[in-house]
Formats: C-alpha cells, structure tokens, sequence
C-alpha cells in the first residue's frame, strides 16, 4: 500500500513539475468579442534581432519553415516582460489573455509562449530552451509567425525573455 501511495505522490508531484515550465500552448476558436487593436510600431534591440535570427536559422537547419515577425506579437512580449520585472518573477501569468489577442487581432489557431530569465546572450538563451522539452517544442511546432521581446530589468541589469509563436 506504501508503495502505491508513494508512486501516486511522485505522480502528483511530476505533473506539478511539468506543468510549471515556462512553456505554454493555447489553440483558439472563433469569438464575437470586440477586436482588439493590432500594435503595427516596434522597435526591436539587437538581442531581439539576434534570437529571432537564431530560432529561424535553427527551425530551417531542421527542415522547417522560417516565421515570419510580427510587431503586434512582440509588442506583447514586451509588456509581459515589464509585467514579469514589476512582479520579480518569471512565468506565464495571463498567458491566456495573450493568446485570445492573438486569436482575436492576428486571428491565429495555435499560441505558444517560452519565457526566460538571466541568460546573457542569445545563443544561450536559444540553447537552454532547445534543451527544455516544452520549449523546444514551441520552437520546433507547427507555427507561422512570432514575437520577442528582450528586456533589462532596470535595477539588476537582468535579460527577461518572452517569445510568442502563432499559427495564422
């Protein structure tokens, strides 16, 4: 009995885990909510710049289609960064509301999200998430277009990272 409780708790306990990563999917169906305004001004830095190259060199060295930037998309990004640098934290917090937007301006059928945190350079970044099954799996999925926002927390000098994939 001891070992059927304690296989049940270590069952429990892996799906806690899994499901704290800092992957998520959402897949949308149609709304009759109001849309929302499409965020067409962006300004991307040089990390940005240099991770969005990254992940499309890697999605093409494997086969698959290269996504195509969205300004609305890292717009988003950016405004869950500052989110994430207010709270202190790292996680998907509202990632729900982020991809109804999505579904609703961009009128996508698939959102994911990676977020990250304190990596110093885009390779690394890019490296730890292809080492994470579920963002990997992000990266590697069936998506058309994508965002990303790189942002320094003010008073540590820390990266947050925020990528949202769609599928259009």
């Amino acid at each position: 009995m001891k070992k059927k409780i304690m296989h049940i708790m270590l069952f429990i306990a892996m799906s806690i885990a899994m499901n704290s990563c800092s992957a998520d999917t959402a897949e949308g169906t149609e709304s009759s909510a109001p849309t929302e305004a499409l965020i067409t001004n962006y300004t991307y830095n040089d990390s940005e710049l240099e991770t969005m190259q990254l992940i499309n060199d890697y999605r093409l060295r494997i086969g698959l289609n290269a996504l195509q930037i969205i300004n609305h998309i890292s717009y988003k990004c950016q405004e869950h960064n500052a989110y994430m640098i207010e709270k202190n934290v790292v996680d998907h917090n509202d990632f729900d509301a982020r991809s109804e937007n999505m579904m609703k301006v961009l009128g996508a059928k698939n959102v994911g999200e990676n977020v990250a945190y304190n990596y110093k350079t885009s390779e690394a970044v890019l490296q730890a998430w292809l080492e994470s099954p579920g963002h990997k799996q992000n990266i590697e999925g069936n998506f058309t277009h994508f965002g990303l926002s790189v942002t320094t927390d003010p008073a540590t000098g820390k990266k947050y990272y925020t990528n949202i994939f769609v599928r259009i």
